[in-house]
């Protein structure tokens, strides 16, 4: 509902506030008016162009708002009329709609935007002690700025009155619902301690962000797998919003798994005492109770009336539930009867802290308008979970292709009829073919656009005005999802500036694409991370700090924390096997025995569980081949294909009891290289082969040749950064708790050379370069010195094994960059 709450004293847009009292009706995707690439700007200007063309009496904007006691609290409500003007001895109230629909159609107003212009006609009443007021609703079509449709209506003042004062009932269950709620919290967040013994660092980690909080500044936290990073960072964030420092936590992340994380430590921090409501937010597809999402009343029973039921749903749900997860959602969606996926964007209106996707942030097309379309009154703070994955993330929500096949995809739904629509599509498609002439090598730099944006943009109305006036035809499926792609083209075109390459390619399915790639997306994400009062970055692998402070915000006030490993170096071997690549010219039937004899090497070495991740399928394949049947080794290769039962089965073999090792192969930078939790004895090493350098393709030549030009290396910013993000989250996968001990091996002779010594983190100072003929021993030493330790005090990890910090090669301790 977006209202402001500050003591007994609420706030509220009359928007705001007939939008979500008195909305009614279905939901349905087959309008797609309110979807206009530039419907705001447009909208505007409409509105101005209405109020030049009044005459001399005729007030543009004027700014209206009342104060209402009730139950104690002091409600005001506030907005801007479009327009007063007298007539006939009234006072009329001028509410200016700017739609894609026709409007000559039309044979009521909308009933929320006449409530809207209701409002301001008791607000001016009340002000200039009228009787009588009148309101006028002009609707004027946004493609065909000639057709305006006025609706006018006379009311008495106090009629009106008594139509208001049903609205301030309905909102005054939610005010006291919400003061309520807040004054709870708060009292429970007072005397809340942290919940367990402070590890290692984790104590400054937390005090860090709640300075952060408090100066609202923006954090970088490089801390290593294990050491409790969402606790650290969530309860000094809920400790700050008891303090009155923030209003609302956003816990923002990459995977479903570490949703889940957090969702477990605001469990426990419940179970100590906490008030604090917060809720999930899953994609549509996998909230749906369809098999295809299809939002309209025709497809979907849900959708029939699901406006006229979600209030009573969320009131439902925020009373009874402060965890609201994805099955607290899909339980009172069925009870309610409405759609999951829109019924649990309405609960973040009444949660203290919101768990999603980064999108939900960040991403213009998907973003939570509720809380981000205008200037915050709310002090929010972001939580960015595994944030290294941010600035791949971004690029992709921040870039757009247009496809030219695709444009005759859509052309095809018409056969050869010859409508303003076809005539538009062909011109398009014609565009598109002159770029496609000039696209004579790879890819080819695009200079100018603004013909294919002109004619993109006309294209996208006439598909507008399809859409709407035809909610079913054949194919519609096929002509939507290029409607969208056109939209989000024009969207991004928006955003186009230095950071961004236009270019144009034949792609390797044979298909011409004009692509607006975001470089650096620093600027993108800034324009929304300044809607936070505060924002914490944390990831295990933010190394190098600066190529990620380049691309998530360079700003040189940024605070940067690192946080040292507070498991004992003893517990884990690190060696780095220096005759072995996976260089492209080297790949061969030799390289890859020769991986095979390492890693068999390792899972001899004890019985246990491994996962050997590999640099792309045909790599992993290969190697799995080579290392041939071993008699005492079991092992299971990840599929190209997973779902999410696939995957439970894959981590559940890993629970199993055998008699010989365990050795999983995986996909550096999949779906196993991050998020997993398999401790202790579930997980006892890791072989990773390969420096984890992305394909060489078009957006990373893209990538080298921007960051070049800017100075940097483009290489390690293209390359290298990211590749040694997935080494070290895979490498995390081993030591995850004080009890876990194990090996990670890596392999490819590069991780010997400085520049990649360079991005180690501090612990990993104790790297031994071995190759094949001596790795066997310092696998022996160290699990033989284990199982003397374990002999003599058991697993409690207190006392260094016989065997541990042997000569051997080490590697230079390259400085993490010291705090700003």
């Amino acid at each position: 509902m977006a209202l402001e709450l500050n003591d007994r004293s609420v706030r509220i847009s009359v928007r705001r506030l007939v939008e979500f009292l008195l909305r009614s009706g279905d939901l349905d995707n087959r309008i797609t008016g309110a979807a206009k690439v530039d419907a705001m700007a447009e909208g505007s200007r409409i509105h101005r162009k209405i109020q030049k063309a009044q005459r001399a009496e005729y007030r543009a904007e004027v700014t209206l708002k009342q104060t209402f006691v009730r139950a104690g609290f002091d409600i005001t409500v506030e907005g801007r009329a479009d327009g007063i003007f007298p007539h006939d001895g009234h006072e009329i109230i001028d509410e200016i709609k700017g739609v894609y629909t026709d409007v000559l159609a039309m044979e009521a107003p909308v009933p929320v935007h006449l409530a809207q212009a209701k409002c301001y006609a008791l607000f001016y009443a009340m002000d200039q002690d009228l009787a009588e007021v009148g309101v006028r609703m002009t609707y004027c079509n946004l493609d065909a700025e000639e057709e305006i449709r006025f609706f006018e209506e006379s009311y008495s003042v106090p009629a009106l009155a008594e139509w208001f004062e049903d609205i301030l009932s309905q909102l005054l269950r939610w005010v006291e619902y919400l003061y309520e709620a807040r004054m709870a919290r708060n009292a429970s967040i007072r005397p809340l301690e942290f919940p367990f013994p402070y590890r290692k660092g984790q104590r400054d980690l937390a005090v860090s962000v709640y300075r952060t909080a408090e100066r609202e500044r923006r954090l970088f936290i490089q801390a290593p797998t294990g050491i409790g990073k969402t606790m650290s960072v969530l309860y000094p964030s809920v400790k700050a919003v008891g303090e009155g420092l923030a209003d609302r936590i956003f816990y923002l992340t990459a995977k479903t798994i570490t949703r889940t994380a957090a969702e477990e430590a605001l469990r426990t921090l419940r179970e100590k005492g906490l008030s604090f409501s917060a809720v999930t937010l899953t994609a549509k597809e996998k909230m749906c109770i369809l098999e295809k999402p299809d939002c309209n009343p025709m497809s979907c029973p849900r959708a029939k009336g699901h406006f006229d039921r979600v209030g009573e749903a969320v009131y439902d749900v925020i009373t009874h539930e402060k965890e609201i997860t994805r099955d607290v959602i899909l339980t009172y969606a069925e009870k309610h009867q409405v759609c999951p996926f829109e019924f649990s964007l309405d609960i973040t209106d009444f949660c203290d802290g919101i768990i999603g996707d980064y999108n939900y942030a960040f991403d213009p097309d998907v973003r939570l308008a509720r809380f981000f379309a205008d200037a915050p009154k709310e002090k929010y703070i972001f939580l960015i979970d595994e944030a290294h994955n941010l600035p791949a993330r971004a690029r992709e929500m921040y870039s757009a292709s247009l496809t030219k096949e695709d444009i005759l995809g859509a052309k095809r739904l018409f056969g050869k009829k010859k409508t303003r629509l076809t005539r538009d599509l062909d011109c398009l498609n014609r565009r598109m073919l002159e770029l496609k002439r000039c696209c004579t090598e790879e890819f080819t730099a695009v200079d100018d656009i603004a013909d294919l944006i002109g004619d993109a943009d006309t294209l996208y109305s006439s598909m507008q005005k399809y859409a709407d006036q035809h909610p079913e035809f054949e194919g519609r499926d096929v002509f939507m999802e290029f409607y969208f792609e056109l939209r989000s083209f024009l969207n991004t075109w928006s955003l186009v500036d230095e950071h961004y390459r236009i270019y144009s390619e034949i792609d390797r399915e044979g298909k011409f694409v004009v692509r607006l790639f975001c470089v650096n997306p620093v600027r993108n994400l800034g324009n929304c991370l300044e809607q936070a009062s505060a924002v914490v970055f944390f990831s295990a692998t933010l190394i190098p700090l600066p190529y990620y402070r380049e691309l998530l915000s360079n700003q040189e006030e940024d605070y940067t924390v690192y946080v040292n490993s507070p498991f004992p170096q003893e517990n884990r071997l690190l060696l780095l096997g220096n005759d072995v690549t996976s260089r492209y010219r080297r790949r061969g039937e030799d390289e890859y025995r020769k991986i095979a004899e390492y890693i068999r090497t390792v899972v001899r070495a004890k019985r246990g569980n491994y996962i050997v991740f590999c640099p792309s399928y045909f790599f992993m394949e290969q190697v799995a081949d080579a290392f041939g049947d071993e008699t005492d080794t079991e092992i299971v290769l990840q599929s190209r294909s997973m779902g999410e039962r696939d995957r439970e089965a894959f981590l559940q073999a890993f629970e199993e009891e055998r008699t010989g090792s365990f050795a999983a192969f995986c996909v550096m930078g999949g779906i196993f290289s991050e998020g997993i939790d398999l401790t202790e004895e579930r997980l006892i090493g890791t072989v990773i082969v390969g420096t984890g350098l992305p394909m060489v393709c078009t957006e990373q030549k893209v990538l080298q040749e921007y960051f070049d030009r800017d100075g940097k290396s483009g290489f390690a910013f293209a390359y290298q950064y990211p590749g040694m993000t997935k080494v070290l989250q895979a490498a995390g996968r081993v030591i995850r708790t004080m009890k876990d001990r194990g090996v990670i091996v890596l392999l490819d002779d590069r991780f010997t050379h400085y520049e990649y010594r360079a991005m180690f983190p501090r612990e990993w100072n104790d790297a031994k370069i071995v190759h094949i003929r001596n790795i066997g021993e310092y696998l022996e030493r160290f699990w033989r010195g284990w199982e003397r330790k374990d002999k003599r005090n058991g697993k409690d990890g207190s006392e260094e094994p016989d065997g541990a910090g042997t000569a051997a090669e080490e590697i230079e301790y390259v400085p993490f960059e010291e705090p700003v």
